[in-house]
This record gives C-alpha cells, structure tokens and sequence, in this order.
C-alpha cells in the first residue's frame, strides 16, 4: 500500500436508516475531509447489516455516492469487512469509488508500519461468536446464502441482529474485548510494533509491553476506533503521528 502524508480511519458506523443522525455525519465529515486527505480506510461495519450488493436503498444510493465524490476529489478509499457488513463486495466497492480490502494487513506510512483490521478475530474469548464467524466467513455459505430471495436475506439479517443483542447482554466484559494474547500473537506475527482496529466500540491508544521484542522493541501499541452511536470517532496519521479523535453527531 502506498506511503501517504495524511491518512483518515473510521469504523463501525453502523448505518442504518433508523438512524439518519450518523448519516448525515458521515457526510460532513466526507465534505470537510474532501481533498484535505491521501487516504481514508473504513475498517469495518460501515453498514448495521449487509445482506448483499444487489440490496437498494435510498440509504445505500446517498452512501456510495457520497463515497464517490470524495474518491473523485483525490482520496483512495478502502473498504475492509466487519462482523456486520462481511458480505459486502466489489460491485458495491466500485459504486464507491473504493477498493476492497482484506484484514489483517500492513500499512506502511511516516508514523511506521501498521497492521489494519476490523477487530472480532481478537475477541478469541467469545467461543460462541467465532464459532459464528467461522461459519459464515465460508465461501459455500456466502454463495448458498446470497443466492436466497432477498426478503428471505432479510428476515435472517434480522434474526442473527437480534441475537446478537440478546448474547451480548449476559457476556461478560471481558469476553466481548480483545484477547490480549492473540493481540501479541498477531504483531508477532506481522512483525510490527503498532496495531489498528475498531469492533470493540472502545476508544483508545493503548501501549503495549511485549513479551517478546519485535524489530529489538518490547513496545507496542494499540489505537482502536470508537463507533459512530453516541459520538463520531476517527483516527489520523500526520506527520509521523497517530492520533484518535471524536466530534459530536450532526443532529
């Protein structure tokens, strides 16, 4: 990927046309970004749910248009998949004006290399979820499933939506954040020192002690984004700095 002198991150946003307030943020924060940026990475559940590139709406039409224009005024856009949005694909991508991406990967930028992804693969802890995840991350059942009328993607959108509310609310805290060995294991494995995602809904810069030195350094760190529910949140990379930001939602 391509060394760039300003670089913007969001995620989970969540959108959904419940929710009309994250929308319109979005699109001032695309507006006043416009031009003023080299990069914007989307990290994840862009969407509250993605049943499809074939699924319309005056939502997904405002978004990808949006999208667009921002691309158009110099920006590269990259899209990578989220728990909520992992059906998402290139048709879709390519209205935006976007690339897809997939996590984990490395970012090479003037604050150093950085390893990018939407965040679920480092809740370990949460069995149930990756249990999930595992299943519906295969190809045979991304096929079987996005051949299904879309009424029928819908209602199972809506049910897998709602189970999800009612686990999360008796898991406990710790189950529903990242497993700090399998944040260490990953790093390890790319050999870098900084790691970036979002999923948690739990903003912060965390430095890391490492148990085993990469690149002779034993630290580490870890940016996650906030979602887009009570606040609008966003990383950047400026001169050679990483730094995590929030604003209000536009009402």
């Amino acid at each position: 990927m391509i060394l760039s002198n300003r670089i913007l991150f969001i995620s989970d946003l969540h959108l959904e046309e419940s929710r009309p307030d994250i929308a319109r943020t979005l699109l001032q924060f695309l507006d006043v970004n416009s031009g003023h940026c080299d990069a914007l990475y989307i990290l994840g559940d862009l969407f509250e749910t993605w049943i499809g590139d074939d699924e319309e709406s005056i939502l997904i039409d405002e978004i990808a248009s949006a999208l667009n224009r921002f691309h158009i005024a110099g920006p590269s856009i990259y899209l990578m998949h989220g728990n909520r949005d992992f059906l998402m694909g290139n048709i879709f991508a390519n209205r935006c004006g976007a690339e897809l991406i997939e996590g984990p990967c490395t970012l090479y930028t003037e604050a150093g290399p950085i390893v990018l992804l939407h965040g679920d693969t480092l809740c370990t802890d949460d069995h149930e979820y990756m249990q999930f995840r595992k299943q519906v991350r295969q190809e045979d059942w991304q096929r079987k499933f996005l051949a299904k009328p879309l009424g029928e993607r819908r209602v199972f959108a809506e049910r897998a939506r709602e189970m999800s509310r009612q686990s999360t609310a008796v898991k406990d805290d710790y189950i529903m954040d990242v497993n700090p060995q399998a944040v260490e294991n990953l790093l390890v494995e790319f050999q870098h020192n900084i790691l970036l995602h979002g999923h948690t809904h739990r903003p912060d810069i965390h430095e890391l002690t490492l148990a085993k030195p990469i690149n002779k350094l034993n630290q580490g760190k870890r940016v996650v984004l906030g979602d887009w529910g009570k606040k609008a949140w966003y990383a950047e990379i400026k001169d050679k700095l990483i730094t995590l930001h929030s604003f209000d939602l536009t009402n």
